[in-house]
């Protein structure tokens, strides 16, 4: 088994409480490993996985875990889990695994998942649109399609992430959170392909020639899968391609790293917005 054979990883580095007296990882571990990678595996397909399944009328049981020991990791090392479905049987999945410290590797393992009614556990037929995310993926198909329109096209979607985003995680009052700007603003809505809603933001006119994007609110399975990056750039090619030189946007300081990575640099000294610390940022528009 070698890397070329999955188009999935995840990284993670061998913490101290993971070795034993041996000064390696302890056995046990590797199944956490790679359960680890099936969960991320699930981010990679754009699916939150608890509205995903409840979507789908099911959940996914272990049948069998097994694990095969070539060689042993040790505290530091930055190990790749390579994780891919196999197979995809009746009411089973089969999930291979494979554990790279570089190109060398460590460990292998399969799981079999059962596709089951959550009340009874009694097993279900995998329904079509999970297998053909599934078989879409390992096929290199694109697991998000981003939709830009108005807000009598996109607002109920775009407004269910906001609300769970800003309102009911980030506690900013409701009042504050809509404004006249929705109705005249172009929006942005990244979908799964169940059609489940998963990123959201809107562009309006700070002046002529300088878009203001905002609203920016990601569905928290899915921070750091890329899928904020993909609504950003749907909202910059509508700026460019209206004629517009600059993009400026108010960041919260949590997410200024990620506007740093997508070439906006911070303007002026950081102030404070519904209670939050932020800080604008501008970009020229071009090639992200």
């Amino acid at each position: 088994m070698n890397r070329k054979d999955f188009r999935f990883f995840h990284r993670l580095r061998v913490r101290w409480a993971e070795v034993d007296m041996q000064k390696i990882v302890f056995n046990a571990h590797y199944l956490m490993y790679f359960d680890t990678a099936v969960t991320d595996y699930w981010r990679a397909l754009a699916l939150p996985y608890v509205e995903a399944m409840h979507l789908l009328g099911g959940d996914l049981y272990v049948k069998k875990a097994t694990v095969e020991f070539n060689a042993s990791a040790r505290m530091d090392d930055r190990l790749d889990i390579g994780m891919k479905c196999a197979r995809i049987g009746n009411s089973s999945m089969t999930f291979v695994g494979a554990i790279f410290r570089g190109d060398e590797l460590l460990i292998t393992g399969e799981l079999i998942y059962v596709f089951a009614d959550p009340a009874t556990q009694s097993s279900q037929a995998v329904p079509q649109p999970l297998r053909d995310v599934l078989t879409g993926f390992e096929a290199g198909e694109e697991m998000v399609e981003v939709k830009t329109g108005r807000w009598q096209d996109l607002g109920h979607d775009a407004a269910r992430i906001r609300t769970e985003v800003f309102v009911d995680e980030q506690r900013i009052p409701a009042d504050m959170e809509w404004d006249d700007g929705d109705q005249t603003a172009i929006h942005a809505v990244a979908y799964n392909r169940l059609g489940q809603p998963l990123a959201t933001g809107r562009l309006l006119q700070q002046v002529p020639g300088v878009a203001r994007i905002g609203r920016m609110a990601v569905h928290r399975a899915l921070r750091g899968s890329g899928v904020g990056k993909q609504v950003l750039k749907a909202l910059m090619d509508v700026a460019a391609n209206r004629g517009d030189y600059e993009a400026m946007l108010h960041a919260q300081s949590s997410a200024q790293t990620f506007y740093l990575g997508l070439g906006f640099v911070p303007r002026g000294a950081p102030f404070d917005e519904a209670g939050i610390a932020h800080i604008e940022m501008a970009r020229t528009l071009g090639p992200l």
